[in-house]
């Protein structure tokens, strides 16, 4: 986890002590249910719900220092409760083993983690639809390959954002789901030495579900598919922010990220003004998705368990959710505050002599009987002429003084195939489709 790409909130969920806090919880609750059941004295719990009622410091620095004797995290943590609750912390983690503790644990924390990245959506769409809805019909040009090829609107290109990252959310409310499942089931996951009624009341106290069938560990799958929804989550802030990157460069400025008062772009030359956010998003991006190919490794453990997939969740589950939540904010942040400019859309959209038209033309050929064939070679051959005059020529005087294209469509037609308003007529349509009616 790097500071500067870290937000207080998600930082905290993976903080020692709160990860100690979610242990504690797990052992007292289960405690709390084996005392219901007979199998332990009923103060075993009371004595470490009394203790906590205190509202105790959790020593960090103290559990580490038994650990680096034990060279175990759980046993440690056990230890130096049992040092502040008495000899009834004695009763704690009956039947229990590590994974009990540690899987249901980081199931809290990604289900926690998940909560914060929905609402990070949220502000997003939330952003996404303001801006969309601002410039709903502001003429753009659409380009295919990165050239220019028939005009859209810039509203219409952030609606298609917003659809994309709705699905965002619906996966990861799914990915959530999947994640948060609770297992107290003992060594290999039979339940031999803990009823499986302990589970439910834990599973119950902490908002998770049952896992059906544990193997000692929760099967990885689930945090396989978890990680591989931040990892596409990532991709769409990255194809979002490669739009702005490329609406930002000179020779288009269509769009540009907002340049603060007293913000300097470069080093060395006072003019520039960079996409310096974006291009953050972009390497984030990267970073979230690296995480992607460890989880999906980690499906794989020998027999009922092993601990390989330990270390990397302890990388990943932090650096992913943590940068994740970052690049949302960021993301929220850039298409709230992004300049937008109308008129040097519009210039753009008209700058190549009207090329952008040619398909109406051709359509309106073959629709006057002409083959399709030859309806594409009497546009192309005079599209040709505009693209290599670098659009000083016209494409709708070309036309109509190409004997071939008069013979089949008068002036007024090919002049009708130029109308900008012609391409916009569906748009509350798709606006309907992606915001409701």
């Amino acid at each position: 986890m790097v500071p500067r790409y870290a937000r207080p909130a998600m930082t905290a969920i993976w903080e020692p002590e709160a990860r100690y806090r979610i242990w504690f919880e797990i052992e007292a609750h289960a405690t709390e249910k084996l005392g219901e059941l007979g199998v332990v004295p009923p103060l075993g719990a009371k004595a470490l719900w009394d203790w906590w009622a205190t509202n105790p410091a959790i020593d960090v620095a103290a559990i580490d220092a038994i650990e680096a004797v034990t060279k175990h995290d759980v046993i440690a943590f056990l230890d130096w409760v049992a040092q502040q609750v008495g000899p009834e912390a004695r009763f704690m983690h009956q039947g229990m083993t590590s994974s009990d503790v540690l899987d249901t644990t980081l199931a809290v924390q990604l289900t926690r983690a998940a909560d914060l990245l929905l609402e990070d959506l949220d502000a997003l769409l939330a952003a996404i639809k303001r801006r969309a809805i601002e410039h709903k019909y502001t003429p753009t040009i659409g380009r295919s390959h990165g050239i220019h090829a028939e005009p859209t609107t810039f509203g219409k290109k952030l609606a298609e954002a917003y659809a994309e990252f709705s699905r965002c959310k619906t996966r990861l409310e799914h990915a959530r789901s999947e994640i948060a499942t609770c297992a107290i089931s003992g060594a290999v996951g039979t339940f031999a030495n803990i009823d499986p009624s302990v589970e439910e009341y834990v599973a119950e106290k902490l908002g998770l579900a049952v896992e059906p069938v544990s193997t000692q560990v929760i099967p990885r799958d689930r945090h396989a598919m978890f990680f591989a929804t931040l990892g596409v989550i990532a991709s769409s802030i990255e194809r979002l922010a490669t739009e702005v990157r490329h609406l930002q460069r000179t020779e288009v400025l269509e769009a540009e990220e907002y340049f603060s008062p007293g913000q300097k772009g470069s080093s060395a030359m006072p003019h520039k003004r960079n996409p310096v956010l974006t291009e953050n998003l972009t390497g984030l991006a990267r970073v979230v998705r690296s995480a992607v190919t460890p989880a999906l490794e980690n499906v794989a453990l020998w027999h009922e368990r092993d601990i390989s997939h330990s270390s990397v969740e302890r990388y990943i589950g932090p650096d992913a959710t943590i940068t994740l939540d970052f690049a949302l904010g960021r993301l929220t942040s850039v298409i709230d505050k992004l300049v937008i400019y109308p008129e040097r859309m519009e210039k753009n959209l008209n700058k190549m002599g009207g090329l952008v038209h040619s398909q109406r033309v051709l359509l309106a050929l073959t629709q006057a009987g002409l083959e399709r064939d030859a309806s594409y070679r009497l546009v192309q051959r005079n599209a040709m002429k505009v693209w290599e005059s670098d659009g000083q020529l016209s494409l709708m005087e070309l036309l109509k003084a190409d004997p071939e294209v008069a013979a089949v469509l008068t002036a007024e037609q090919i002049e009708e195939k130029f109308n900008l308003d012609y391409h916009f007529k569906a748009i509350d349509t798709i606006f309907a489709r992606v915001f409701g009616e």
